[in-house]
């Protein structure tokens, strides 16, 4: 994991990020708990975030909005009240990458668009060798575990492999590949994290 994980770090910075990198979850939430306070906070649905217990450690000097925490749908409309977005990815390539898959298009939005500053939260387990395989990785990792983690009646969610269904009820409807920070971000920061964390 630490051979690609430098690699990463690298050609992150490459592309324009600031990067972070920890040993520990405690260190990487320490550190985000010391760079925000005082923010008003949007999280994107992650289980990587909710592993790291983020939403609990951020929401004593912030505002912290998280459709998994509060009022669903009406919590993700708030976007415009965010000046701090924190998301994770699907998948990282190590040439510098990040991949996420979406259902309905607000983590996505987010992550693109409106808050001046993101934080892309990612563990050792989601880097993939090159685009390729981070796309791979995205689609036949991440979303058939998600899938399974909803309860969805999706092939994806009995075999954890894509099948490129036509379900009604398929979460992968969009696919983002960031390449480097958003020209209307005034700071995009990628917190590695030497652990495995979400799918």
């Amino acid at each position: 994991m630490a051979a690609s994980l430098d690699t990463l770090e690298r050609n992150l910075s490459k592309r324009g990020y600031a990067v972070s990198r920890f040993a520990s979850r405690g260190d990487a939430v320490s550190h985000l708990v010391d760079a925000l306070s005082g923010e008003t906070v949007g999280f994107g649905g992650s289980v990587t975030l909710d592993e790291l217990g983020l939403y609990e450690a951020l929401e004593k000097k912030n505002t912290v909005v998280w459709h998994w925490r509060g009022k669903g749908e009406e919590e993700r409309g708030r976007v415009a009240e965010f000046t701090v977005f924190l998301t994770s990815a699907n998948a990282v390539a190590e040439t510098g990458e990040m991949v996420n898959i979406d259902g309905t298009g607000n983590r996505l939005a987010c992550s693109l668009y409106h808050p001046r500053t993101v934080y892309f939260v990612i563990g050792g387990n989601k880097v993939a060798p090159d685009l390729a395989s981070a796309v791979a990785r995205a689609r036949n990792v991440a979303s058939p575990k998600n899938a399974e983690r909803l309860g969805l009646d999706l092939p994806c969610a009995k075999d954890l492999r894509c099948h490129d269904c036509a379900s009604p009820n398929r979460i992968c409807r969009s696919m983002v590949i960031h390449m480097r920070p958003m020209s209307g971000a005034a700071h995009t920061e990628v917190v590695l994290v030497d652990e495995d964390l979400g799918y």
